[in-house]
C-alpha cells in the first residue's frame, strides 16, 4: 500500500491515512460567519474524495480578528450548533476534522471586523478585502494579550464541543500570532517583544492554554518558519520557534513559510506555477530532524510521486494539499485507483478571486465553491457523444461524462491543448507568471483521465472536411474554442512559439489590461456556427466554452462542468 493511505495519529486523533485538507478561506458562510448547506457540501466533496483530516478554514477566536467578510464564526456559543452539523458529516464521510483558529490581527479592517483592529504594535498594515486599504491597528495592552489568549481558549472548548477531533493554531503568513514573531511588527519593548524568547511568548502561550483546555483534542501548530523578508521571521528563528513549539505540548507542528509582506510578492506562502514543486519540504525536513511529532508539510505538493516520496524518506509524516484539492476533490481516491488527477496549475485564482470578494473558485473544476449547485447532477447516461475539440472545455466535458457513455474526442491539430498551451508562454496567466510545464502536466494529465475511462480520441481531424464521422453520434459537444480576426491569433501564436511573452517590450504590452482584455474577450469570435451545422436532425448538440462566449478558461471549463452535470 501506497504510504500516504496508511493511518497515523495527532495527538488522540487517529487520522485514517496521511493526507491532509489544509484551511482556505472559501466565503461559503453566510455574512455572519455561519454554516450554509455550501460550507457542507465543499468540505464533503473532499471527505467523499478520501482525505484523512479536513482541516476548516480559519476561524477567529473573537470578532475583532476576523480577516474576510463571509468568514467562518467560532467566536460564539451560537455557532456551534452549525459546527456540530458539519463535523457529523465530515465523521459519517469517513475523514476526521480539524478547525484552524486563527486571529487577523492587524490584517483587518474595522468595516471587515466591526471591531478596531489590534497587533502587537500600532504599525500600518495594508489590508486588501475587495479594496485595498491601510490601516494602523491599535497596540495590545498585556490585559488585552490576555483576553485574546482566553478567546482562544474558549474558541476550541467550542471546537470541542461541536465533536472536532483537532484544532490548529494559525502561527503564520502574517497573522497576529506570525506579527507577534516578526521584528517589523513586533516594536514592544516588554515581554512580548524584543528577544525571540519573548515574540514567541504569546504565540506559545496561546498553545499551552489551549492544549491544557482541550487534551481530548490534537493540538496543531501551524508555523511560518520564514517570512521572507528584511524584518520578518527568518529560517534560523522560525526552527528554534518550531521546537520550543513541540517542547510547549503541540501534538504536531504544520511547518510552511511566507508572509504577506514576503518579497518579491505575498504569494511566495502560496507559491505559484513559477516556484518549484515542493518550495517548502526542505523546512519540514529539517525541522522533523529536531522534534520527535508528527510533521505535516504544505507548498506544492501536489504530484503524488512527490507527495508519496516526502512521507517515505521521513522528510514528514502528513501531507497538506489545498490548492490541489480545490482542482481535484478526488486525489486520495484517485491515488487509491492508481488513475490521473486533475493537476493544479499552481496559477492562485482560487486566492487571489477569494480575496477580491469572490467565493472560492478554480480554473480547471468548475464545481469548485459551487458544490451545492452540482448535488443533484444529471450527466448523460448511454449515449454516443462526439466532442469537437481538445481544449480544456473538451477534456473536461470528455472527462465528466465518459464512464457511463461511449465518448470520442476530435481534434484537427496532432495533439491536445488547442489555446491553452499558449497561455503557459504568455508573460502573465490571471495575476502569476507562467511556467508552461505547469499547463503541459494538466493536459498531459487530463488525456491520460479520458484514456483512463476509454475515450477515443481522433488528433488530425477536421471534422468540416469529413461531417460523416459525426454521423453515429446521439451527442455532438462543440467545444472548438474561439478565432482571431485577420489571421492575427495565428501571428501571436508563432511569436509566443518563439518565447516572444518574455521579451522585455512584448511582455510589457501582453501584461496590459488593455491588450490582455482584447486578447480573451474583444478580439475573439465564437466559431460554434461552423460546426453546428453538421448535426443531423435528432442528434442533440451542445456548445461550451469559447466556442460559445470566448472568454478565459476558466470560464471555458465552468461551462464544461454545467453542460456534462445539469444538462442532460
Amino acid at each position: 500500500m501506497n504510504i500516504l493511505l496508511t493511518p497515523a495519529r495527532i495527538g488522540p486523533a487517529d487520522i485514517p491515512n496521511r493526507i491532509v485538507m489544509p484551511p482556505m478561506t472559501t466565503r461559503g458562510s453566510d455574512e455572519d460567519g455561519y454554516v450554509t448547506d455550501q460550507t457542507v457540501a465543499y468540505y464533503m466533496a473532499r471527505v467523499r474524495g478520501g482525505v484523512g483530516l479536513i482541516t476548516v478554514e480559519m476561524a477567529s477566536p473573537e470578532r475583532a480578528g476576523r480577516h474576510r467578510r463571509r468568514e467562518l464564526g467560532i467566536y460564539r456559543d451560537e455557532f456551534i450548533p452549525g459546527l456540530t452539523r458539519l463535523v457529523r458529516e465530515i465523521h459519517q464521510g469517513g475523514s476526521k476534522a480539524s478547525i484552524q483558529l486563527g486571529h487577523g490581527g492587524g490584517h483587518t479592517r474595522f468595516d471587515i471586523c466591526g471591531e478596531q483592529p489590534v497587533a502587537p504594535s500600532a504599525v500600518p498594515h495594508p489590508v486588501y478585502e475587495t479594496t485595498l486599504e491601510t490601516i494602523i491597528p491599535e497596540a495590545m495592552s498585556r490585559e488585552r494579550i490576555a483576553e485574546t489568549t482566553a478567546n482562544y481558549v474558549a474558541a476550541a472548548q467550542r471546537a470541542r464541543e461541536a465533536g472536532f477531533d483537532c484544532v490548529e493554531i494559525h502561527a503564520a503568513h502574517g497573522y497576529l500570532i506570525s506579527q507577534f514573531h516578526a521584528p517589523f511588527e513586533n516594536h514592544r519593548t516588554d515581554e512580548y517583544g524584543g528577544s525571540l524568547e519573548n515574540r514567541a511568548r504569546f504565540g506559545l502561550e496561546v498553545l499551552r492554554a489551549v492544549k491544557a483546555a482541550v487534551p481530548s483534542l490534537g493540538v496543531i501548530y501551524r508555523l511560518s518558519v520564514d517570512d521572507f523578508f528584511d524584518g520578518g521571521l527568518d529560517y534560523g528563528e522560525g526552527r528554534v520557534i518550531a521546537i520550543w513549539a513541540a517542547q510547549a505540548g503541540a501534538d504536531a507542528l504544520h511547518v510552511t513559510a511566507g508572509h504577506y509582506r514576503s518579497k518579491p510578492t505575498a504569494h511566495r506562502m502560496i507559491p505559484p506555477m513559477t516556484e518549484p514543486d515542493a518550495p517548502f519540504i526542505g523546512f519540514a525536513a529539517d525541522v522533523k530532524k529536531a522534534i520527535d511529532l508528527p510533521v505535516i508539510a504544505v507548498g506544492r505538493l501536489g504530484d503524488p510521486a512527490i507527495a508519496t516520496a516526502a512521507v517515505a524518506s521521513g522528510k514528514c509524516d502528513f501531507i497538506a494539499l489545498g490548492r490541489t484539492l480545490v482542482a481535484d476533490p478526488q486525489w486520495v481516491a484517485k491515488l487509491r485507483r492508481d488513475e490521473p488527477i486533475r493537476r493544479c496549475l499552481a496559477c492562485n485564482t482560487c486566492i487571489d478571486g477569494m480575496r477580491s470578494g469572490a467565493g472560492l473558485s478554480c480554473v480547471v473544476n468548475g464545481a469548485a465553491g459551487r458544490e451545492s449547485m452540482f448535488a443533484d447532477s444529471a450527466p448523460p447516461l448511454g449515449e454516443r457523444i462526439a466532442v469537437i475539440g481538445a481544449g480544456p472545455a473538451g477534456l473536461t466535458y470528455a472527462s465528466l461524462t465518459a464512464a457511463d457513455n461511449a465518448v470520442t474526442v476530435f481534434e484537427k491539430d496532432t495533439r491536445a491543448g488547442g489555446a491553452f498551451r499558449y497561455a503557459g508562454m504568455a508573460p502573465m496567466f490571471n495575476d502569476v507568471g507562467t511556467n508552461p510545464a505547469s499547463f503541459e502536466r494538466y493536459i498531459r494529465d487530463m488525456v491520460a483521465a479520458c484514456q483512463r475511462k476509454r475515450v477515443t480520441f481522433r488528433f488530425d481531424t477536421d471534422v468540416t472536411k469529413a461531417p460523416d464521422l459525426l454521423a453515429p453520434f446521439d451527442r455532438i459537444v462543440v467545444a472548438t474554442g474561439a478565432a482571431y480576426p485577420f489571421g492575427t491569433g495565428a501571428l501571436a501564436m508563432r511569436l509566443l512559439d518563439r518565447g516572444a511573452g518574455h521579451w522585455p517590450v512584448v511582455s510589457q504590452v501582453m501584461t496590459s489590461p488593455k491588450v490582455r482584455n482584447w486578447f480573451y474577450y474583444s478580439a475573439r469570435k465564437p466559431t460554434a456556427d461552423d460546426f453546428t451545422s453538421l448535426a443531423k436532425p435528432g442528434q442533440i448538440v451542445m456548445v461550451i466554452g469559447d466556442a460559445k462566449k470566448p472568454g478565459k478558461s476558466k470560464e471555458a471549463v465552468a461551462s464544461a462542468f454545467e453542460a456534462a452535470l445539469l444538462s442532460n
